[in-house]
């Protein structure tokens, strides 16, 4: 008999098939936050499978797990995946650093049936891959207990519509990682402005955007764990995202690689299925192998965590090479449709350009490779 696990998985591919593929072209086309299809996700518990059972969450601890989750409803549309689990990107170093009261707060909330939004913010204007580097600050508040928090942020996923904020800024500027700090954020704080949605290629249902804090006040509490945890705890998390993201693109792959197997068992020239060509099949074997070995990646590095077991390195090869194997294949299926690739009435283009965001965010590839190389001659 199936374990609670694979009952999951099969429920997020079920939800993923229903709920998710016929309105991902039309989500993609208004760019509108899925709203409904979040809802019902959390209704299901795929939105807090992950969070911890004394909160209201699923209790779901295995890695592996959510990385199987992960890959089905990424199947079904990557942009709504991300949207359904904004929840947990944004609890993760609150489970991990924050105190009881902390958690009561902010993650109880989010095992509910219509859950806040969240949203994680790291990235600056001139700070991207060097986490380190940011240069949004919180002082001590003078005239009062806590902080005055002063910076922008941009490119932080949900920004738009998020109702809370997982901020990280320094303590003590010139200390680059020694000072980072993490702070939680209401939408509505005094100081605190949403900026503008970004404009993107892809990812279109899954909004990105600016923040601006001008001497926004927040109290002791707002502090999640010490003064300078916060760069230990975001790259810790940041082990786990990425090989969520392995998956989040696995899934992306697949679904283009089974459509384009689909569409050259059916579409004929020169008098036969152009399957036959080798030009064609090659492409697509390659394609399959370039996936298979990611989610093996993947999940050995899910192993890895699920056993306690150092896995910085291998999550970083997973994420590596799943994005670049969700490239290729939505690649190899837009080769294989030839020019109806670039209408949008079909769906590769738009799996194309969902892919491409698996090569940026939360390190790019080359980051990736750096931080493997330190990995290997350490």
């Amino acid at each position: 008999m199936p374990d609670v696990d694979d009952e999951l998985v099969e429920l997020a591919h079920d939800f993923a098939e229903r709920e998710m593929r016929p309105q991902a072209a039309a989500y993609d086309e208004s760019g509108e936050f899925p709203w409904d299809i979040v809802h019902r996700a959390a209704e299901l518990g795929l939105a807090s499978y992950d969070l911890p059972e004394e909160y209201g969450g699923g209790g779901v601890s295995s890695l592996l797990t959510g990385a199987r989750i992960i890959e089905e409803l990424a199947w079904g549309d990557a942009p709504m995946a991300g949207c359904i689990g904004g929840g947990g990107f944004f609890a993760g170093p609150i489970v991990a650093m924050g105190d009881d009261a902390q958690k009561q707060r902010w993650v109880a909330p989010l095992c509910t049936e219509r859950p806040p939004i969240g949203a994680l913010a790291t990235t600056e204007p001139e700070v991207g891959s060097d986490a380190a580097a940011m240069s949004s600050y919180a002082r001590r508040n003078d005239a009062d207990d806590g902080y005055l928090l002063n910076g922008q942020k941009t490119w932080i996923s949900n920004a738009p519509v998020a109702d809370l904020y997982l901020v990280f800024a320094t303590v003590a500027p010139g200390t680059r990682s020694k000072g980072i700090t993490a702070f939680v954020l209401e939408r509505g704080d005094p100081g605190f402005e949403i900026g503008r949605k970004l404009p993107k290629m892809g990812a279109r249902c899954y909004p990105a955007g600016e923040l601006f804090f001008s001497d926004c006040a927040l109290a002791d509490d707002r502090r999640i764990g010490d003064e300078g945890q916060g760069f230990y705890g975001v790259m810790r998390w940041f082990d786990v995202t990425r090989v969520q993201l392995a998956a989040n693109s696995i899934g992306i792959g697949r679904a283009a690689l089974e459509y384009a197997v689909d569409y050259a068992k059916q579409r004929h020239a020169f008098g036969k299925a152009i399957h036959e060509f080798q030009a064609v099949s090659f492409r697509l074997v390659d394609a399959r192998m370039k996936l298979d070995q990611a989610r093996l990646m993947a999940h050995h590095a899910a192993r890895l965590a699920d056993a306690g077991k150092s896995f910085s390195t291998e999550a970083s090869m997973a994420k590596l090479a799943a994005s670049e194997a969700a490239w290729f294949s939505t690649w190899a299926c837009c080769q294989t449709l030839g020019g109806y690739s670039y209408s949008t009435e079909y769906p590769a283009e738009r799996w194309l350009r969902n892919a491409k965001l698996e090569e940026l965010y939360e390190g790019t590839n080359d980051i990736q490779r750096l931080i493997i190389s330190r990995g290997m001659f350490r």
